[in-house]
């Protein structure tokens, strides 16, 4: 039996969906802070925002969160449900987002992955981005709920 899943942009109604997608697939998130319904739900009104989510019979079971400042686009919060993992949701996200920034005139994209998450460095890999060792990530955080 083939697996059928529809890709369409997040609507702010997904909320609940996602976060229970996200705990399902054990990705960290930040629930009062950057992850918030609100803060979300903003971004989503932006035109920086393109926010991806697989649906299957009604249920969230992928989510790929890309932003853009017009240069490099950033790929974010991949995940899929277990259930649905290595079915081909993950690559389908992917490239929906790739074609997504490529009309936008988005030339770089870079995914910024946990060094201990060896099964996203894979996928990456095997999807054709390069690591790139020469560049050490910095951040300046406002507040511990970010």
């Amino acid at each position: 039996m083939a697996l059928s899943f529809e890709i369409r942009e997040m609507r702010p109604d997904d909320y609940r969906g996602l976060v229970e997608l996200w705990e399902q697939a054990m990705l960290t998130y930040h629930p009062e802070g950057r992850d918030s319904k609100e803060r979300i739900t903003k971004e989503l009104g932006t035109p920086m925002a393109l926010f991806l989510v697989a649906e299957a019979n009604g249920r969230l079971i992928g989510s790929l969160l890309g932003t853009t400042d017009g240069r490099k686009g950033w790929i974010n919060r991949l995940a899929v449900h277990p259930e649905w993992q290595r079915k081909g949701v993950a690559l389908a996200l992917l490239k929906e987002m790739e074609k997504r920034f490529d009309q936008r005139g988005v030339l770089v994209l870079c995914a910024l992955i946990h060094d201990d998450n060896p099964s996203s460095r894979a996928f990456f890999t095997n999807a054709g981005y390069e690591e790139d060792p020469t560049v050490v990530y910095y951040s300046k955080r406002k507040g511990h709920k970010v």
